[in-house]
């Protein structure tokens, strides 16, 4: 087809567009009947081409003979069909539409049929996805509250702890009993106290159990505390409400516990052999200050997480779109394929794990999650057009460079994927970075943003008429 006829097709559509909730699009499209009975010719000879009769080339089929074998209705509808693509493709390009997903035939494709006559002009509706146009009812000026999060520098001493208890050597004992902070192994035989019948899986031998605060229900621990090698005891203790095990929840249970073995923890001494042992580092000071500058380092990352999430879910309160469905469910795949990604990473098969009636249930608990993903994405695109906000390409080019320096160079990496990650997340930086330039932020505390969720809430139902 020459430039000129392909470019004549469009102007031979007459498109009538209508609005539709949801970021949809309705659009009315008279077919002329040269096109109707163009796409039955068309139909024909492609047709013609596909089917092998004994005493006629290929191609060279005669009509009659031709419809005789395939029947008029499947060259009109193969004719409706090519139609139908061709004329939607050209309503978009005409109207300079941005589409997105696949159309919907309004009616259905076989009332449609019923209707089309080759020759004669055609009228149909298709109904499609758009683009959203998001806005803002204000840009500036928001105020909002975060949690603040500053560094703790009794964390570093907790670090260390930890890690002295993860390296520490256990020592058998046998002149004193269990205690605190010991590991026991213990055989045990529980049933329930209301009933006497024995608990589902509460029998066992060797279990090794550390004699610390919440390890086990309530009672158990504690009865252990006290017993010396050999002995044998009858501890009461009580299965908690939220218990994992449905028919234990709020139980009170009494245990046969025997302590079969005794040791107690020895910890390694602070000094450089233990940094060099926990760590990269060469001595203790120097692990101590990598500590401190990495927790620092953290705790500022997670305050400005905060102060931004305040920021995005107040500027979400101030958009204006309706989410197109395409969009809600390509944001969904994509939280289940990072969900599946995750779980491949752990070594899980996600082929067997990930059942039809898994991914459905998937699907509709994902929803809330992509929508609210969705909004905020959107909420950003808005700013960006309202403020006029851009990336400079230097900028852009300064990240890829610090990037390009720490990546291998084996390593399998799209530089195009590569580069509209990194412009996406150093727009994101900048529209957030601008937002909080032009917003008031109050830190607070976890305990007073509770307070305040709980009053709004009760003032809410105060407020609700009867």
């Amino acid at each position: 087809m020459s430039p000129a006829a392909s470019a004549a097709v469009p102007a031979s559509l007459k498109v009538t567009t209508s609005p539709r909730p949801g970021s949809r699009l309705a659009l009315e499209v008279a077919v002329p009947a040269g096109r109707s009975q163009s796409s039955y010719d068309a139909a024909l000879e492609k047709l013609s081409r596909s089917i092998k009769l004994p005493g006629f080339r290929k191609g060279k089929v005669p009509r009659p003979v031709l419809m005789q074998q395939i029947g008029p209705l499947r060259v009109r509808a193969t004719a409706l069909e090519d139609l139908v693509d061709s004329v939607f493709r050209d309503a978009l390009a005409q109207e300079a539409i941005p589409a997105i997903g696949q159309p919907e035939l309004a009616g259905g494709f076989e009332a449609l049929l019923e209707r089309f006559a080759p020759g004669e002009e055609l009228t149909l509706v298709l109904e499609l996805d758009v683009e959203p146009t998001p806005s803002l009812k204000v840009t500036k000026g928001l105020v909002v509250a975060s949690e603040a999060v500053s560094y703790d520098p009794a964390r570093v001493e907790e670090w260390i702890e930890q890690s002295r208890q993860k390296l520490a050597s256990l020592v058998p004992v046998e002149d004193r009993p269990a205690q605190a902070g010991d590991v026991t192994v213990v055989d045990f035989s529980g049933t329930f106290s209301d009933d006497g019948s024995p608990i589902s899986g509460g029998s066992g031998e060797g279990m090794e159990v550390e004699l610390e605060e919440g390890r086990m229900i309530p009672g158990f621990v504690e009865g252990v505390i006290g017993m010396a090698v050999g002995d044998t005891k009858t501890v009461a203790c009580q299965f908690p409400e939220e218990y994992p095990q449905e028919d234990c929840r709020g139980r009170a249970a009494s245990f046969v516990l025997t302590l079969t073995d005794l040791k107690t923890k020895e910890l390694p001494e602070l000094d450089d052999a233990f940094a060099q042992q926990a760590s990269d580092k060469e001595t203790l000071a120097e692990l101590r200050t990598d500590l401190e500058a990495r927790l620092q380092e953290d705790a500022e990352r997670r305050d400005k997480a905060n102060r931004h999430d305040a920021l995005l879910d107040a500027l979400v309160e101030q958009l204006v779109v309706e989410l197109p469905e395409t969009l809600v469910q390509e944001e969904i795949r994509a939280l289940l394929e990072q969900t599946a990604g995750q779980l491949a990473q752990q070594g899980m098969d996600v082929r067997k794990l990930f059942t039809p009636e898994l991914v459905r249930s998937l699907r509709d608990t994902s929803r809330p999650e992509a929508e609210k993903r969705l909004r905020r994405s959107l909420a950003l695109k808005a700013l960006a057009l309202a403020e006029a906000i851009e990336l400079a390409e230097e900028e852009l080019d300064t990240k890829l460079k610090e990037l390009s320096r720490n990546l291998s160079e084996s390593g399998n990496i799209d530089p195009a994927r590569l580069r509209q990650a990194v412009q996406e997340d150093l727009m994101r930086q900048k529209l957030l970075d601008w937002l909080e330039s032009h917003s008031t932020i109050t830190a607070k505390t976890a305990e007073d943003l509770a307070g305040e969720d709980g009053a709004i809430a009760g003032g809410t139902d105060a407020a609700e008429p009867a």
